[in-house]
């Protein structure tokens, strides 16, 4: 099957958490065998406009990017690539836009894979989007129940997840550093606030933390760790890749989720799989409870204080470094859902 992915960046230009899915899911998709094709604008030096790595093929459809040169010439770059189906994040909905009118053209269908909406974008171009394509692809049930109100029919969204490598959690030794962990980009939706309010409510207990992650809001956490005062006993790491912060996650075991704004909790998914007892705060704008829920080591709170008994109460929960409960959530299932999501869409194309 040949695939084209339409983002106009990418995580080599440009990391997010929508960039870094793209392309864990175009190189997955390589390695298994099938034609990949990334149309985007140049992030690599020298004259070529095409450039292949990891068995992918990157395209540049400009040469830096720019909303309305990359959504006029895109069309014609879909046509050179003549894929089997094409795939396309949500932002900006222009070129998405553009991306359905090629693939009319050609008689190929668009999926798009929708983590989040982005500020600035219309929310107009998004109500198109939502009811124009082939397919949906979401992170959540909460982004899916976005997704639906901008006009979207039920069968067309449907929820892929991210993915963890099993292999990797498996084979990773046990760094015992921790006892309790957050992690996560400190920023603005952080609310690592919550997380250290917690623990200054047992200050008077025997216990150890760090937090992984860095970010615009790091300096106020930690200025609120001397304050508390708990900064004796928690450790800010800052970022650390994931063959470093996987043996922190597998020798803690608690991992706590206090952010106010997430797509999917990837974060608490690695380590729900290092096996963590994940402690969740209720946030309305967050995803993470949907991991949690129903779950024997998952517990779902709504403030600090009881963020800090279930802290206490995890105690009584016996220790483990794996989970097999989220196989399901491994890298090469996961890959499969969205294979299954192209078959659909091109043998339903067909009817039509």
């Amino acid at each position: 099957m040949h695939v084209a992915f339409v983002t106009m960046v990418t995580a080599s230009s440009r990391e997010t958490p929508a960039t870094r899915r793209t392309g864990r899911v175009a190189a997955g998709l390589a390695a298994r065998g099938h034609e990949v094709t990334v149309l985007c604008s140049r992030w690599w030096d020298g004259e070529p406009r095409r450039f292949k790595r990891d068995g992918v093929v990157y395209r540049a459809v400009t040469d830096a990017p720019a909303e309305r040169s990359f959504a006029s010439k895109l069309p014609f770059a879909l046509r050179k690539v003549r894929p089997d189906v094409i795939q396309a994040v949500n932002s900006p909905p222009s070129h998405v836009a553009a991306a359905k009118t090629a693939g009319r053209l050609l008689r190929t269908p668009v999926v798009v894979d929708w983590w989040d909406d982005v500020s600035g974008d219309s929310r107009r171009g998004y109500r198109r989007v939502a009811r124009r394509a082939d397919a949906v692809v979401v992170p959540s049930e909460t982004v899916r129940t976005r997704v639906r109100e901008y006009g979207a029919r039920e069968g067309d969204v449907r929820v892929v997840p991210e993915s963890v490598d099993l292999s990797l959690v498996r084979e990773s030794a046990v760094d015992d550093r921790a006892d309790v962990v957050y992690a996560r980009r400190l920023d603005g939706d952080a609310n690592v606030e919550s997380f250290l309010l917690a623990l200054a409510e047992l200050r008077d207990s025997a216990w150890r933390a760090t937090v992984i992650g860095d970010g615009p809001e790091r300096g106020r956490a930690e200025r609120t760790a001397r304050d508390l005062p708990i900064d004796d006993r928690l450790e800010f790491l800052g970022d650390l890749p994931l063959e470093e912060r996987v043996p922190i996650l597998k020798g803690a075991h608690v991992f706590a989720q206090t952010a106010t704004r997430e797509p999917f909790a990837t974060n608490l998914l690695w380590a729900l799989a290092c096996g963590c007892v994940g402690i969740v705060e209720y946030q309305a704008g967050s995803s993470a409870h949907e991991l949690v829920e129903g779950r024997d080591r998952g517990r779902l709170v709504t403030n600090p204080q009881e963020l800090a008994d279930e802290l206490v109460a995890a105690a009584d929960v016996e220790r483990a470094t794996e989970n097999e409960a989220f196989a399901a959530f491994d890298r090469r299932p996961v890959l499969e859902r969205y294979l299954d999501c192209y078959r659909d869409v091109i043998d339903g194309y067909g009817v039509f």
